[in-house]
């Protein structure tokens, strides 16, 4: 599948960002660890401000919204978003990239154009360390005092279900990289699906809250389409953790049964015990599946950087956020708030599920500094539409809020509405996909 010149320069700009962040993440974690003491003492090139500072840690869909809001909200605050990555790069909708159905373009934002659009500061830089007494947070650029601080950090993968082989799990990295972080992963999984000449693609789902939940599905979906569009003698193996498909269940199975009967092949219930990268074979408790390419997702923990700096607590063996759920505030850190897909909360980790709890802790920030009364909880929403074909364009969709009960301290879905009916809703679900994530970029990028 040819790609057009832009896409190319696209592709090979990020490639190099992505494996110098590596490198320089990889770097600074040895040397952080070499010696912890020679953490970085000098103040970050920023401008001092009397005013109150707000600083996000993290510019995806929750970070990006709470640095936005949070100085529409408090037009006093000093707001500064620290980032590691050059460009944004988003993660939904990355699936149609996957099978050359939209451009890079779509896909790829401007972290300064956002910082000039709505008055903040974008500082390139990847935080390392957190002085919480003397409220400063340390970056590979320098210290920053704040005021108020947001964890925004998203996920780190847990394959230590699989492996406790720090090699072997470099290769499953490395190799067949689970394309759920935006980058890199993404780009090397699209080139296996554009370049597969025939055979077994494995791809997992793994159990838990992992990051989108329709995700595995949708790209078992388009990947699938795109083969059989190609006339390919080859089939999609989902090996799935869950006993069932975890959400939008009736229109993913009428999919996979009446579009991709010879395409897809569904395996629920399934944990792999064993992966033989030389062999090319997985092997679970009853089976064996030979393939000739994969992405294997694994299980998903909170970002590493919450453990490092004492935010993190031992949920169930899945490190998250430990956090009030209901502020979203750290417990035993004054004025720091963690948001976004490391908080234990059993919301979707999804896109639209952050931006727009990040309107709201945008607001109990902006509160706090206008010092106004408190705000009530408001339930974030998960607004999710995912294509099930690619030729013709084809989705479903799910749209929910959450409901949150005191005495039993738990969350539940509420307000549900979908529209899992592709035949009949299909295409205009599908043209919706456009409209959703144009809104959705609008609202970070203006």
């Amino acid at each position: 599948m040819a790609i057009s010149r832009r896409d190319a320069l696209a592709l090979s700009g990020l490639a190099v960002a992505s494996s110098a962040l590596s490198a320089s993440a990889d770097s600074m974690n040895k040397k952080q660890n070499q010696n912890s003491e020679s953490a970085i003492n000098y103040k970050a090139p920023l401008p001092d401000t009397t005013n109150p500072r707000v600083v996000v840690v993290g510019g995806g869909w929750s970070g990006l919204s709470i640095a936005k809001y949070t100085k529409i909200f408090a037009p006093n605050a000093d707001v500064v978003l620290v980032e590691q990555r050059h460009e944004f790069t988003s993660c939904p909708l990355s699936n149609l990239w996957l099978v050359d159905k939209i451009e890079l373009e779509y896909l790829t934002h401007d972290y300064l154009q956002a910082a000039r659009k709505n008055n903040y500061t974008y500082f390139h830089a990847t935080a390392v360390d957190l002085d919480k007494e003397n409220q400063i947070l340390k970056t590979s650029d320098g210290n920053i005092k704040y005021d108020y601080l947001v964890f925004a950090p998203g996920i780190d993968y847990d394959y230590s279900r699989w492996t406790k082989d720090i090699a072997f799990e470099n290769r499953l990295r490395q190799e067949y990289p689970a394309g759920f972080i935006p980058g890199s992963e993404h780009i090397t999984l699209r080139n296996k699906v554009l370049n597969f000449k025939g055979g077994n693609f494995i791809l997992t789902v793994p159990s838990g809250n992992y990051r989108c939940l329709p995700a595995p599905y949708e790209r078992a979906c388009v990947i699938a389409d795109y083969f059989k569009q190609k006339k390919l003698d080859a089939k999609v193996i989902l090996l799935d953790e869950n006993n069932s498909i975890t959400i939008k269940e009736k229109g993913f199975k009428s999919a996979f049964d009446e579009l991709y009967a010879d395409y897809i092949e569904y395996v629920p219930g399934t944990a792999i015990s064993k992966i033989d990268l030389d062999n090319k074979v997985v092997h679970t408790e009853f089976e064996q599946f030979k393939f000739e390419d994969a992405a294997f997702y694994p299980h998903i923990r909170g970002a590493k950087i919450l453990e490092r700096v004492g935010l993190a607590k031992d949920a169930k063996n899945k490190l998250e956020a430990n956090i009030n759920p209901l502020t979203y505030e750290a417990i035993d850190a004054k004025n720091v708030f963690i948001t976004g897909d490391s908080r234990p909360m059993g919301f979707s980790k999804s896109g639209n599920t952050s931006n727009s709890e990040g309107h709201f802790v945008a607001s109990i920030i902006a509160r706090k500094i206008n010092k106004t009364t408190k705000i009530k909880w408001e339930p974030p929403t998960t607004t999710c539409f995912s294509a099930v074909s690619i030729a013709p364009e084809r989705a479903i969709y799910i749209y929910t809020q959450y409901s949150y009960d005191k005495i039993s301290d738990t969350f539940d879905f509420a307000d549900t509405v979908s529209s899992e009916d592709w035949k009949k809703d299909g295409k205009v679900n599908a043209n919706s996909i456009y409209s959703w994530a144009t809104a959705l970029y609008t609202d970070m990028f203006n």
